[in-house]
């Protein structure tokens, strides 16, 4: 069913190795780690329009922020009156709920899609480099062998931390666990960084409020924690990990450049004019928030 998927995935990879290639060579672990980052470049461009619309639900969230803790305080019994309200007051001023859900849902069938690739080059029983069959989608047999082959500052691309050492050794030339832990684990950390330093810029930006505050605090932690663990306990290849860290790495840096960018394109709110104190004797004149 997903075989589509797999193969605009693949397809897309192999185009961008194929470019590299002519320069670095077939078998160069640059070639495979650099179609990898820009499979992610490439994926990420197409969503710049729906990570700025996200962007803007966004900060028009937070501006009316203490709006729906109103809401929430003068409905607090009548949740159906509530949910209306609250959807009514998210209509009129551009908030969408499901537009800031869906880069990341876009984002996670791809990440899926290379896994399911990557990982189908050396399933066990098949022999490394030699899988031939519709797993390995747009690659060919040389393909796959030169992936395999491929080393990044000795790891190879296809290689985990949990790998079985039979299997590390099956890769014709001795790899060695260290070689692995000395690629992946920089880069799994870096990946991990990059993901808590987006987190705390979007809680500045939108700061959460209401029953899921305390829980969306703890995020610029758990989500972290979640991309070590995968990394370390999961038989992610360090391609994957190339993929988090681009990822993540692209992510912070568009967040930061939209955010400004619209900090300049909004013009600061007029000021508001000096109210003259009253004369003596005379009774001060209450305004209305509309005068």
């Amino acid at each position: 069913m997903l075989d589509p998927l797999y193969y605009a995935v693949s397809t897309l990879m192999r185009l961008w190795h194929q470019l590299f290639a002519a320069a670095l060579g077939p078998a160069s672990g640059a070639a495979w780690a650099l179609s990898v980052v820009f499979l992610v470049l490439t994926v990420r461009a197409l969503m710049i329009r729906l990570f700025l619309a996200q962007v803007r639900s966004g900060r028009a969230m937070a501006a009316i922020a203490p709006q729906l803790a109103a809401l929430r305080e003068r409905h607090r019994g009548d949740p159906a009156r509530l949910l209306a309200e609250t959807r009514a007051l998210q209509a009129r001023h551009g908030v969408s709920t499901g537009g800031a859900l869906l880069p990341a849902l876009l984002q996670a069938p791809v990440f899926l899609a290379l896994l399911h690739v990557l990982t189908s080059f050396n399933r066990p029983g098949l022999g490394f480099g030699q899988n031939t069959a519709i797993a390995n989608y747009a690659f060919g047999p040389a393909e796959v062998r030169s992936f395999l082959q491929a080393r990044l500052f000795g790891s190879p691309l296809s290689a985990y931390l949990s790998m079985p050492q039979d299997l590390l050794d099956s890769f014709g030339a001795p790899v060695e666990r260290l070689d692995v832990v000395l690629v992946a684990v920089p880069v799994l950390l870096l990946s991990a960084l990059a993901t808590h330093l987006t987190s705390r810029a979007a809680l500045r930006r939108q700061p959460p409020t209401g029953p899921m505050a305390t829980a969306f605090r703890a995020m610029p932690w758990v989500l972290p924690l979640g991309v070590l663990a995968g990394g370390l306990l999961l038989p992610f290849p360090v391609a994957i990990g190339l993929y988090w860290l681009t990822s993540n790495a692209w992510t912070l840096v568009q967040q930061h450049l939209a955010h400004r960018g619209l900090d300049r394109a909004t013009p600061p709110p007029a000021p508001r004019a000096p109210v003259a104190p009253p004369r003596p004797g005379a009774k001060p004149v209450r305004r209305g928030p509309g005068r």
